[in-house]
């Protein structure tokens, strides 16, 4: 809004948006103005690169995607209840990215939708009442999707109801069944599923579906493994139950390998949905399944923008873009794990990576003060990254497909510089705040005292150590 000062428009957002609508940074909110390709720019005229924004699937404004926006909005907008060429030239184009037998498309607005719809066209065909889930998933914002993200239901203090069953993440680095330690973790994390499904039968639930991320973003980027998806695809079926694959985050060229996250697994999902990333952020969604249920609707706008980013994929070659600079990032990541203790691990496959952070490697510990502090040293040094996962201490780098191979060099050695000077901190008692003044204006003076006199937990094996920094998260409740 023309006109208002930065400090003007945070003070609106808190007068007139609602606190569940969080910053990216709450502690030390930036003012993006532009983004083009891979870039974000502030107020100030400031570069940022953008390792975060996997919604902008082929880059902020891509000019190609946005003169098709453009160029369609000049001819019609009408919904699909009018005949319109765009909407079958778009779905012909899409579907031609899935197996043959994925054969139909019913268009929705957004990836919340897209998954209320999966659920609800399983319920039906079933005739069941009950969804499997993968503990700490996240799949929407509808009541539907809402009730099977664990992870939302956990830091809500919101119990699970009674006909979701909430299957253990099968995380072999950090979870209850680790690599080293159980003989097969695969088959206990089977088991312990089974169990699970067998439980809820007992009780009079029969199972309608299964709905799963091939590769579990919000768990904190957890490739499953081995066989771990297939096995788990033919367990619920087994219980009468049908398999939704999320690919709101995974989908559409990220893993570099293939199209979708699902075909890396070696698995057939009943349905496929997709997000706004098919739209390069542009409201729209789908979901995918096969020929025996009716076609959905959708308008000429957004079909126009789907075609357009399809087009772009293809063009620029990003499928093979995705693989070999996610190959590039994870080297990257892997070397600086071997010269720094607080990479715990590294995972992923093409632009779709997680780092890990542990304050001890040997007990990994998950450490969310490290990531979250390292994300604000990267926003001062202009490089936008996440953390998440269910004890937020993952780095999660899933940037717009443009990004280069000049961007994934600078940003892992960005990175390497960034945690030697964190790690210098902690060694050295050192708050770990270069100017608390400017990362914390927003708690003010009390919990800024408070910042630079708190310390984190840096217990190391065989000896007891002070503690440096607690989380921006917690001291904002102190308020």
């Amino acid at each position: 809004m023309s006109g208002l000062s930065f400090e003007e428009a945070l003070a609106l957002r808190q007068n007139f948006v609602g606190r569940a609508c969080q910053l990216h940074y709450e502690a030390d909110p930036v003012k993006m103005c532009k983004g083009s390709m891979q870039y974000l720019y502030d107020d100030k005229g400031d570069e940022f690169l953008d390792c975060v924004s996997n919604v902008c699937h082929v880059g902020h404004c891509q000019p190609d995607v946005v003169a098709s926006g453009r160029d369609e909005m000049f001819n019609s907008s009408f919904s699909s209840s009018a005949d319109g060429l765009e909407m079958s030239l778009y779905s012909k184009k899409l579907l031609a990215t899935f197996p043959p037998e994925l054969s139909v498309c019913f268009f929705v607005n957004s990836g919340s939708e897209a998954n209320d719809l999966a659920l609800r066209m399983a319920r039906e065909l079933t005739r069941a009442d009950a969804v499997c889930c993968i503990d700490n998933s996240y799949h929407g914002n509808v009541s539907s999707s809402m009730d099977v993200s664990p992870l939302k239901l956990k830091r809500l203090g919101v119990d699970k109801s009674d006909d979701v069953i909430i299957l253990p993440c099968p995380d072999v680095y950090r979870g209850v069944f680790q690599e080293g330690r159980d003989p097969d973790p695969v088959g206990s994390y089977l088991d312990a599923s089974e169990r699970l499904l067998q439980e809820a039968t007992n009780k009079g639930h029969r199972i309608a579906a299964l709905i799963s991320e091939a590769l579990l973003s919000f768990a904190g980027m957890i490739i499953p493994p081995g066989d771990y998806l297939y096995r788990l695809y033919m367990l619920i079926r087994r219980y009468g139950g049908l398999c939704i694959a999320d690919e709101i985050q995974t989908g559409l060229g990220r893993c570099g390998t293939a199209w979708w996250g699902f075909q890396t697994q070696g698995v057939f999902p009943d349905f496929v949905t997709i997000g706004k990333p098919i739209g390069n952020g542009y409201p729209m969604a789908a979901v995918i399944t096969t020929q025996h249920i009716a076609q959905y609707g959708s308008n000429p706008l957004v079909c126009a923008i789907g075609l357009a980013v399809l087009n772009v994929i293809e063009k620029e070659k990003y499928l093979l873009h995705a693989r070999t600079l996610g190959r590039v990032l994870l080297d990257g990541f892997r070397a600086l794990q071997q010269k720094h203790r607080l990479i715990g691990d590294v995972r992923g496959i093409g632009l779709w990576i997680g780092v890990e952070m542990v304050s001890d490697r040997l007990r990994k510990t998950p450490s969310k003060e490290v990531a979250e502090l390292l994300a604000y040293r990267l926003k001062e040094r202009r490089v936008i990254i996440g953390f998440d996962g269910p004890d937020r201490n993952v780095m999660t780098i899933t940037p717009p497909l443009c990004f280069s191979t000049e961007n994934a060099h600078g940003l892992v050695s960005l990175f390497g510089e960034l945690l030697t000077e964190i790690e210098d901190d902690i060694d050295s008692g050192r708050p770990m705040a270069t100017n608390p003044s400017a990362i914390y204006s927003a708690f003010g003076s009390r919990q800024q005292m408070l910042l630079e006199d708190i310390l984190v937990d840096r217990t190391f094996p065989g000896e007891e150590q002070p503690q440096v920094l607690n989380s921006i998260h917690d001291l904002q409740e102190l308020d």
